[in-house]
């Protein structure tokens, strides 16, 4: 098995734009005051399908690398607990934890060093290779509810 290519196609499905909008491409152009708008019941705003990526995002970071992590209570604890307005200084920390922890999701994918396949010593059986798989397939499909709702809010330009 050729390692490089397998480190290489984890950062490409962790990046987005193959299958999928990227993250960038899902909320540019999102019209600030849609932000945190429902369009219907049942469907969350923006802010909330974007804030429980981020969650949940680095709640599988943390526990891969750290044993004394405490994951929130599910599911309640990976959903944003913000409500009402949403200010810009909120929505911009949010965006750049995002990122942060996206960068170092695809800084553990590219070390060498480490054994992707190699049980998380703490993971209950789970592997470094998993949990990289999980934040992709995860934020994969919140992307996709992130576009249905900004279509949704009529703020979508394909």
């Amino acid at each position: 098995m050729n390692d490089s290519i397998l480190r290489q196609n984890l950062v490409e499905l962790l990046r987005g734009g193959h299958a999928h909008v990227t993250v960038e491409q899902a909320l540019n152009g999102l019209d600030p005051a849609l932000r945190n708008v429902r369009p219907a019941d049942g469907l969350h705003s923006v802010w909330e399908e974007f804030g429980h990526m981020r969650l949940a995002q680095e709640d599988i970071l943390r526990y891969t690398l750290d044993a004394s992590w405490v994951s929130p209570a599910f599911p309640e604890g990976y959903w944003p607990k913000e409500s009402g307005d949403l200010t810009e200084d909120a929505w911009t920390a949010s965006v750049a934890a995002f990122f942060a922890d996206l960068e170092a999701v695809i800084r553990l994918v590219e070390d060498r060093n480490l054994d992707l396949t190699a049980q998380i010593p703490h993971g209950e059986g789970r592997t470094y290779l998993r949990q990289a798989l999980l934040v992709a397939d995860h934020n994969a499909y919140h992307l996709g509810q992130i576009v249905r709702t900004r279509k949704a809010l009529g703020n979508w330009g394909e």
